[in-house]
């Protein structure tokens, strides 16, 4: 499994993870009362703070991935060759790491249909406004539709990494 995928598998998991959490919290709020519907204050709090959890979250994981990544590349270089210098095993976890123009179009095109679902979530919390929802709908279908997008265009990374682009 190559680097990038690896990379969107933990960002799907983060991402999945912070969401569940939102909707945990929030509904268990919800159901015991503490929260009235009409509470845009507390929904608006709510979703900003999962936002920064999310930052946060999200930063930190990676940082740490990228040291077990390192320590991993490390560890399979010194088991092949004991002799291999630091500097070897440096140059190897840059190529590991390296990004080319596959990769630059896998982005783009994935980054594209997170766009389309956070937009799509977008309009769908307009029309619910339409409706005559309450605005803690639209702002739930605003905060889930940009959260899905942005697992949804991990998932489209590994479908692209595994089954190819076409260029057609």
């Amino acid at each position: 499994m190559s680097y990038q995928e690896k990379k969107s598998i933990i960002s799907i998991v983060t991402g999945l993870l912070i969401l569940a959490a939102y909707f945990t919290y929030t509904y268990t709020k919800y159901q015991s009362g503490v929260v009235i519907e009409g509470d845009l204050k507390f929904w608006a709090t709510s979703i900003l703070v999962f936002i920064g959890i999310g930052i946060v979250a999200t930063i930190i994981i990676q940082i740490i991935f990228h040291i077990l990544l390192s320590v991993a590349i490390a560890v399979q270089a010194k088991v092949k060759d004991e002799s291999c210098d630091d500097k070897e095993i440096e140059k190897t976890i840059e190529l590991e790491m390296v990004s080319d123009e596959m990769d630059k179009l896998i982005e783009l095109k994935s980054s594209m249909v997170g766009f389309g679902v956070a937009g799509a979530g977008f309009m769908l919390s307009l029309v619910a406004i339409v409706f005559n929802y309450s605005p803690v709908v639209m702002l739930n279908i605003m905060f889930a539709s940009f959260s899905i997008g942005s697992i949804l265009e991990g998932f489209t990374q590994l479908y692209f990494y595994r089954k190819g682009i076409n260029h057609g």
